[in-house]
């Protein structure tokens, strides 16, 4: 308990594991927008807050999480190992799960487009960019762990 005292005590750092990966994501969205912006030499902000792309910013919430949680607790604390499980299901379910349903709202709006041409009924599109890659997820998770490590191992 007197630990956790300290740590409130330091303003920012007794917040580390919150603010880390939340700055991950903010940096993970904003290069998702460069990247895209690059890619079609137009931005558009609406990336800042779409799901999928070039990084994975869940994954990057959950590597800097884990990396900052195992070097302010330690890799062998149960907080990393919980953190850790968590970071592995996040990035699963980001290039598998998500992935599969993006690619299977893509084959239903083609469908949608053939069989029912003009038809304002099925005029409404699913969300195609749902998952990632897995080059994206890797993405994420070098970025995490990169800034999880300069903000903590730094101060």
């Amino acid at each position: 308990m007197s630990e956790i005292l300290a740590r409130a005590e330091n303003g920012l750092d007794a917040y580390r594991a919150l603010w880390v990966p939340l700055v991950s994501w903010l940096v993970a969205q904003v290069l998702k927008v460069l990247i895209n912006g690059i890619r079609r030499k137009q931005i558009k902000w609406s990336y800042m807050y779409s799901p999928g792309g070039m990084p994975s910013a869940h994954t990057a919430v959950m590597t800097a999480l884990a990396t900052t949680v195992g070097i302010e607790y330690g890799f062998d604390s149960p907080l990393f190992a919980i953190s850790m499980v968590v970071a592995f299901i996040v990035m699963y379910d980001a290039a598998g799960v998500r992935r599969t349903v993006g690619y299977q709202s893509t084959m239903l709006n083609k469908m949608l487009d053939e069989l029912f041409k003009g038809n304002k009924e099925f005029s409404q599109r699913l969300q195609e960019i749902m998952g990632h890659t897995k080059w994206e997820v890797f993405m994420g998770a070098v970025l995490g762990i990169a800034l999880g490590i300069a903000f903590t191992w730094t101060w």
